[in-house]
């Protein structure tokens, strides 16, 4: 089985050759420059034998991105317009691995939020993916690879409307001006079926994730309810336009305690959701036992065990074997792997979880 044919068996509950492996994320610098101190060589993991997967996820960011503005600094921060239109205040020592603070965001009235999506929200592939853009999409394709498009930061109907309005505005909102709220929700809908649109026109995807991040450790930032009554209907938009397509795969990101999340989404037609955290009480095991077969899952290791050692790496995997012999789980770490993960450990969670998965 190449890795394509593998993810889809496995996310089919049928036989497969062996279990999924893919590379956890290394979302911080401080890691890999531990690691470096401790032996590790620059290349070492690409000659790990990890399934191949293309994550394509920066196509759907704001178009043309805003234009970075400094407006004020001084010995320890920065404060600056990024990207996205935030205006954010970092640390200047440690600028990819602290959270900065969101001092303002770019939409305040509907008027605003018409003029961003007009000018930053349009579904030019080419201009977003870049020259040729449809032969790079059929030259990721014919890899024997799980072509995964993730609309990160963007694809979702939490996650972008935070981005616009801060989280605290968004929550607020969904009380004070719910027209707003739908108005927003349409048009990121509409965003994401003309945008998918014209990649299905000329490549066949894996997989489509939205991304969320609308929980902390101790449940959702706004009520089951409400992500029903204003959520759902635009989840179920795109999820049947994308399986009217032939994408059986649709996948969910959101840190946090998402359990009483998890039955809406399903509802909706989502299927496949990470990356379960373990700090915030997700456990993939119990999540099976609760809601079956129809929910697959990504991730679910807990990172910690990794800083701890061989024997609490080995425990957690024998923690999570029943999901990973069951079928419709590939086991990841809970999220990016950090600093106080040494290499020696770090090497130790991917030997073992390799023999488990039998590759």
């Amino acid at each position: 089985m190449n890795a394509r044919e593998r993810f889809h068996a496995l996310m089919r509950f049928k036989r497969v050759d062996r279990g999924v492996f893919v590379a956890p994320w290394l979302g911080f610098p401080e890691t890999l420059k531990r690691w470096e101190e401790e032996g590790y060589n620059d290349g070492d993991l690409e000659q790990i034998d990890f399934d191949a997967w293309n994550v394509c996820s920066d196509w759907f960011f704001p178009h043309p991105p805003f234009e970075r503005q400094v407006v004020e600094e001084d010995g320890r921060h920065i404060l600056y317009v990024n990207h996205e239109g935030i205006v954010v205040r970092e640390l200047k020592s440690n600028p990819l691995s602290s959270m900065p603070q969101f001092v303002r965001f770019p939409v305040e009235t509907s008027e605003d939020f018409r003029a961003f999506a007009r000018e930053r929200l349009q579904p030019d592939v080419g201009a977003r993916i870049g020259d040729n853009w449809v032969e790079k999409l059929k030259l990721l394709r014919a890899q024997p690879a799980v072509l995964w498009v993730i609309a990160d930061r963007w694809g979702g109907f939490f996650g972008p409307l935070r981005n616009l309005l801060g989280v605290e505005k968004l929550c607020t909102t969904f009380y004070t001006d719910p027209a707003l709220i739908e108005e927003m929700m349409d048009t990121i809908a509409d965003y994401l079926v003309a945008m998918t649109g014209e990649i299905l026109d000329h490549v066949q995807i894996d997989m489509f994730g939205f991304w969320e991040d609308m929980a902390y450790n101790h449940g959702p930032l706004i009520s089951p309810d409400l992500v029903r009554r204003h959520m759902s209907p635009r989840y179920r938009r795109v999820v049947d336009y994308l399986r009217g397509r032939g994408v059986e795969w649709i996948s969910l990101d959101s840190d946090g305690r998402i359990d009483s999340l998890l039955p809406v989404w399903l509802e909706a037609g989502i299927n496949l959701v990470y990356p379960f955290e373990v700090a915030a009480g997700m456990d993939v095991v119990a999540m099976r036992r609760r809601f079956g077969c129809g929910l697959r899952m990504y991730g679910g290791i807990d990172k910690r065990a990794l800083a701890a050692g061989s024997s609490a790496i080995d425990a957690e995997l024998e923690r999570v074997r029943p999901v990973v012999e069951e079928g419709g789980y590939i086991p990841n770490v809970d999220h990016s792997v950090p600093a106080n993960v040494s290499y020696a450990n770090y090497r130790h969670y991917l030997e073992r979880l390799r023999a488990m998965l039998g590759t």
